[in-house]
């Protein structure tokens, strides 16, 4: 069909040059260079891909082009606490961690792969990777102790960007918490590498049958365990209305400790609470959302992986409190 598609988007583009020429031109180097890389890209989709992972790019792209715009970007349900766009776009980070994982699989193998996918991933969401991770593991055995790493290793991009948007927000308020981040981020990085290392030490596999790039039942069961979250949330803040600062960043813990960070920082930045007062509500919206990860890390069936998670979690949320608890008051 190439030659029958060139010429109908010749005639095309030379319609699209009276109105807008530049574009027109835009879209014919494009062309071109397709043409001309359609002998190694059909390579490329038939010998490289495997039908799996053809079918994955389908249901990703899908996902993304189609089903997410047709959702609706208001509040709506019980509480008005679901934004069905919103939840979608949570099942599309889902899938496209696991596809980038399943990449940095491909290219790397799963030793390193998966440890580097999930360092990277966890600047989107840490809980979506682990989440992704947890499907890897279940869908593949052999890679539990890189999954295990790159679940571990994603918290050390949510205390990395933790820290940014605090500062962004309040100078002040990062100074205060650089002691519980700093703790929580080595914590981080110690238990993850400790991971890493075992995930090296496994001898390379060459596996013939790379798999399913990502699992859309765990990206289902993740987006369905976060709308129950939001819906909790609402009623709990409907009954018992505004319990105070920690109450308040405790319950966005349970969905984004970035937002619980923020709004404390943004507290102290219009000079509505002291920094020293930030460092409790922060720490309790971290330790909430260290929670919802448990969660996410059981969603995928591979209790081993969930049970190896676990105290890596428990452990930097631990040492952000004792960071705190050593830090000297000002």
């Amino acid at each position: 069909m190439t030659t029958e598609v060139a010429l109908i988007l010749t005639a095309l583009v030379g319609g699209l040059a009276f109105l807008s020429p530049g574009v027109a031109a835009c879209v014919g180097v494009v062309v071109a260079i397709l043409l001309a890389a359609r002998t190694p890209l059909h390579h490329f989709v038939s010998q490289v891909l495997t039908p799996d992972e053809v079918r994955d790019a389908l249901i990703l792209a899908g996902a993304t082009l189609v089903v997410l715009p047709l959702l609706p970007d208001r509040a709506m349900g019980p509480f008005l606490a679901l934004n069905p766009r919103s939840i979608w776009i949570v099942v599309v980070l889902v899938l496209a961690i696991g596809a980038a994982g399943h990449v940095a699989v491909r290219a790397l193998g799963a030793r390193w792969g998966l440890p580097l996918a999930g360092l990277a991933s966890g600047f989107i969401s840490s809980t979506a990777t682990i989440g992704a991770m947890a499907g890897r593991a279940a869908a593949t055995p052999t890679a539990l102790s890189a999954a295990v790493a790159g679940a571990v290793l994603s918290t050390v991009a949510t205390i990395i960007q933790m820290a940014l948007v605090i500062g962004v927000t309040s100078l002040p308020t990062l100074r205060v918490m650089a002691g519980p981040l700093l703790c929580a981020g080595l914590a981080a990085v110690v238990y993850g590498a400790a991971f890493t290392r075992l995930a090296l030490r496994q001898p390379a596999r060459d596996d013939p049958d790379p798999g399913q790039a990502f699992s859309l039942s765990t990206a289902l069961t993740f987006a369905v365990t976060l709308a129950a979250i939001l819906v909790v949330s609402a009623a709990l803040r409907e009954r018992f209305g505004a319990a105070g600062a920690v109450a308040g960043a405790a319950l966005a813990g349970l969905v984004d400790t970035h937002a619980a960070a923020v709004s404390i920082a943004s507290l102290v930045g219009s000079g509505r609470m002291a920094p020293e007062q930030a460092v409790l509500p922060i720490l309790a919206g971290l330790s909430t959302n260290t929670l919802t990860k448990l969660v996410f890390a059981f969603s995928g069936g591979q209790r081993g992986f969930a049970w190896r998670v676990a105290p890596g979690l428990f452990l930097v949320a631990g040492a952000a409190w004792l960071g705190a608890l050593l830090t000297p008051a000002s």
